[in-house]
């Protein structure tokens, strides 16, 4: 559990980071800052959220897109908004079902807690980040007042931030490799083959060394160097009222309100070899031992500079109350409901490209984490450049949540006690998308020869890449489109949006059921505590989406028995032996579950969902032992096990578009799916075609070791203000993943980190306090990647965060933090066995100053 008193005392910026103190517990970053959680391993879609006792959803954006499954988006909130945070990572019958890590409590205080009378708390901080120099303000505030009798209590808070974010650094978009494949008819089939190498003709030579040691080794399939600018707005708030006119009666009302704002801009100066192969020819190229094509020179390259900008909201919202009445001195009843929604918008998603397709290129990716790439054609002078495509992807995603739960609590005798109740939740679920794509040829008139509109000054601005990590004599600026001016020249916004049927799709849950749970406290010569008992769990689901252009709903339902128990034994009164086991489910991924496919149009990719996936379902065995040996100190270790039962997999075909039953009117003009099925270049390629099914059983167990010694504990004076407090976590996992051959692999879960740590040392002397805290996590994979990759994932990251803190007076405290000290770079990789590099960036440092008041 962490209070407000602990959040404060750290450099935590949202929710996310303020979880990772806790043992068992590691944060995913976007943008340099915490965005989700996994616990014991099992990522953000495993843990459930409950803000103020009610489950919920929170979704922003992240890289890609709008989260589309069940993970809870932390940093839609900024950590000031919230009085405790309560991780349970063991299940009991009276708590929610639907996770197979956590369930997390968030909670925004309740008024009387504050006691009579008016209070006010405020903080006023700057925050700068050194790769930027943005200089940016952060301010909180909360409010309560509670009458004399302590009877009426009202509460409201205030949080918000704003701040850009650089992400500088490299990208390959993965690397791929080709195929020179003869077929029975003699002839042969080439595949992301370049057009020469060292200046024999591939096509003409097929059998020629050279070209097949290259065909059959992977290539980048975009190298390129770029700025990526987050400019984020994150403004939250609450409110509370709380009503207790008898020491039997209790009622609350609770509001959250947040809103999150970014503006995403890149700046890409990079070679389209991606599907055009045919077209470039390689020189002096050399292959490492991990079959990578890791430099190059080539000729008639195609030089794409690129510019992008997206424009996001998530807007969210709750209300939530609760109505406690003892009936009796013995039976308790408890009425709570809430609805909660949350908005996230894409109103604009913008890409404009300038094409130069007859460029001069070099690449070297000999040191895959700092690549040196160099354009020998000018790429500063807009007259070589034409204006050649442009995208706009709006889209949006909507998440509602109802609830309503009944509570009774009756206790007959001491250490004796049970509950019991009913409940119904519903989730809605609705994505869509549209888009205005198009290469300028197709949308335009063309001179001949050309494939866009000549570049002019006005059209262009010179970009300067700045310290993204790259070696000496690398390509440091180039043109990209002036965002204002080429939308303006294209009319962009104001051509008509195309809806895609891939991207319209919903799934709406209404579960219902009960539990019966039984505590108790015994005394048969050692103390025991605990509790057993029993959750019933119906749930329907209505999943729709296009099928072969059809508008299609499909509904199911299914049922879930949940027992649980959990012992508490106290050998001593300082050592305290914990054991819990339960049966749980996780409910599949939202996009899994939809009917429908999409296309995925520059990898020849389909990807489907299946409405019949079950929940992932699992027994969870815990034992800790909690040895409290001095006052405020404590040792512990936990071990854990997770034998889930199923889990969706995905299943791999190859096959043709035409196998596929999916609309012509999916594949959008100027991308290679359309070049090969509908202009006919290769209407029989083959398409690598995905979808979630049932899969066989894994295995998630591990271990945990935590510590907080202050070390008053053992010493007086001076030397009593030190502590240090810290966890490791050391989990092992394993699951069978069908690769694109059709082969069976045994690897880690995704997203399990083998091992995961954090610690702090802190000086504290009740006036001045210094906290320094490092977090740890191991390299982890996130599932299925493409172009002959299996899996991609990201390497380890260690992330170094210190807090000053001075109380100037008995209201005021002087502040001053720093989060990623080290300026962590964040490296991803292609493929698991040679971990090719996908990305590697960095966020700068940052520096956060101000002042605390509390009236």
């Amino acid at each position: 559990m962490i209070v407000a008193e602990d959040i404060a005392k750290f450099p935590d910026t949202n929710l996310a980071e303020s979880l990772q103190r806790i043992p068992g517990v590691a944060i995913e970053r976007d943008a340099g800052e915490g965005r989700s959680i996994t616990v014991r391993g099992l990522g953000a879609q495993f843990t459930r959220v409950r803000v103020n006792g009610m489950e919920t959803i929170a979704t922003s954006t992240d890289g890609a897109s709008s989260n589309r499954d069940r993970a809870f988006d932390f940093n839609v909130f900024a950590s000031e908004l919230f009085n405790s945070i309560v991780v349970h990572k063991t299940a009991s019958a009276s708590l929610d079902e639907g996770s197979l890590g956590a369930v997390i409590d968030l909670s925004t205080g309740s008024p009387l807690s504050y006691g009579a009378g008016t209070k006010l708390v405020g903080s006023v901080q700057g925050r700068y980040n050194g790769l930027n120099d943005d200089l940016a303000p952060r301010l909180a505030g909360l409010g309560a007042w509670v009458n004399d009798d302590e009877t009426l209590g009202v509460s409201a808070s205030v949080a918000w931030s704003e701040y850009t974010t650089p992400e500088l650094g490299n990208n390959s978009v993965r690397w791929t490799d080709g195929s020179i494949a003869q077929e029975p008819d003699g002839s042969y089939r080439f595949t992301n083959v370049f057009r020469s190498v060292n200046g024999v003709e591939c096509r003409a030579n097929p059998t020629d060394p050279g070209c097949n040691e290259v065909a059959n080794a992977f290539h980048p399939r975009i190298p390129r160097y770029g700025l990526v600018d987050h400019d984020r707005e994150r403004l939250g708030a609450t409110a509370a009222l709380q009503f207790q006119p008898t020491e039997r009666t209790n009622i609350e009302i609770d509001g959250l309100y947040s809103n999150f704002k970014e503006d995403r801009d890149e700046y890409w100066g990079e070679v389209l070899i991606r599907s055009n192969e045919a077209n470039i020819d390689l020189t002096n190229y050399a292959i490492d031992g991990d079959n990578n094509v890791v430099s190059g020179d080539l000729n008639n390259a195609w030089i794409r500079n690129e510019r992008y900008h997206r424009e996001s909201e998530t807007e969210f919202y709750q209300i939530s109350g609760k109505l406690e009445q003892y009936v009796t001195d013995t039976l308790m009843a408890r009425l709570s409901g809430g609805y909660s929604k949350s908005d996230a918008t894409i109103p604009v998603e913008t890409t404009i490209i300038f094409d130069d397709r007859d460029g001069v290129y070099s690449y070297d990716y000999t040191d895959m984490k700092t690549p040196l790439l160099v354009f020998a054609t000018d790429v500063t002078n807009p007259a070589n450049f034409q204006l050649a495509e442009f995208r706009d992807r709006p889209s949006q995603v909507n998440n509602e949540f109802k609830t309503v739960a009944l509570d009774l609590e009756f206790e007959p005798t001491e250490g004796l006690s049970f509950k019991t109740g009913p409940f119904w939740r519903e989730f809605d679920f609705f994505t869509t998308g549209a888009r205005r794509d198009s290469q300028y040829c197709s949308a335009f008139s063309c001179a001949d020869g050309a494939y866009g509109a000549p570049v002019t000054g006005d059209l262009a601005e010179l970009f300067e890449l700045g310290d993204a990590g790259q070696p000496a004599g690398n390509t440091n600026s180039w043109v990209v489109p002036n965002l204002d001016a080429a939308t303006d020249f294209l009319d962009l916004y104001n051509r008509p949006a195309v809806t895609q049927q891939g991207d319209e799709r919903g799934v709406t849950e209404e579960v219902w059921g009960g539990y019966f749970e039984t505590g108790f406290e015994l005394d048969p010569g050692v103390r025991m505590t605990g509790n057993f008992g029993m959750r019933f769990a119906h749930t329907n689901q209505t999943s729709s989406g296009f099928n072969s252009g059809q508008f299609v709903t499909v509904k199911r339902s299914y049922d879930d028995l949940l027992p649980a128990i959990n012992l508490n034994v106290f050998p001593a009164d300082n050592f305290i032996i914990r054991g819990a086991v339960a049966k749980v489910l996780t409910r599949p991924s939202l996009g899994s579950l939809t009917p429908g496919g999409s296309v995925d149009q520059f990898n020849f990719g389909i990807s489907s969902g299946n409405p019949f996936i079950d929940p992932y379902r699992a027994w969870n065995y815990d034992v800790a032992f909690e040895y409290y040996f001095a006052p405020g100190a404590i040792a512990s270790v936990a071990l854990f096990r997770k034998d889930v039962e199923s889990f969706p997999i995905s299943d791999v075909q190859t096959i043709t578009y035409a196998q596929s039953g999916l609309p012509l009117s999916l594949l959008t003009d100027g991308t290679p799916a359309y070049d090969a099925v509908v202009n006919g270049t290769d209407p029989n390629r083959e398409f690598v075609a995905r979808t979630t099914v049932n899969g066989e059983g894994a295995t998630i167990q591990g271990i945990e070791v935590g510590f907080n010694l202050p070390f008053s504990a053992f010493a007086d004076g001076f030397v009593s203000d030190f502590g240090v407090l810290g966890n490791v976590t050391y989990v092992d996992s394993s699951q069978d993943v069908t690769t694109d051959d059709g082969d069976i692999r045994t690897v880690t879960f995704p997203g399990v980190s083998e091992y995961s740590a954090n610690g702090t040392v802190y000086y504290d002397d009740g006036t001045f306090s210094v906290r320094v805290s490092g977090a740890y996590r191991d390299g982890y994979h996130t599932g299925a990647s493409g172009n002959g990759n299996f899996l991609e994932g990201f390497n380890s990251t260690f992330n170094l965060d210190a807090a000053v803190r001075y109380q100037l007076t008995d209201n005021i405290e002087l502040m001053l933090d720093g989060t990623n000290l080290t300026d962590n770079y964040r490296y991803r990789w292609a493929d698991i066995d040679t971990k090719r590099n996908y990305e590697n960036n960095h966020f700068g440092r940052i520096i956060m100053f101000g002042a605390r008041f509390e009236l």
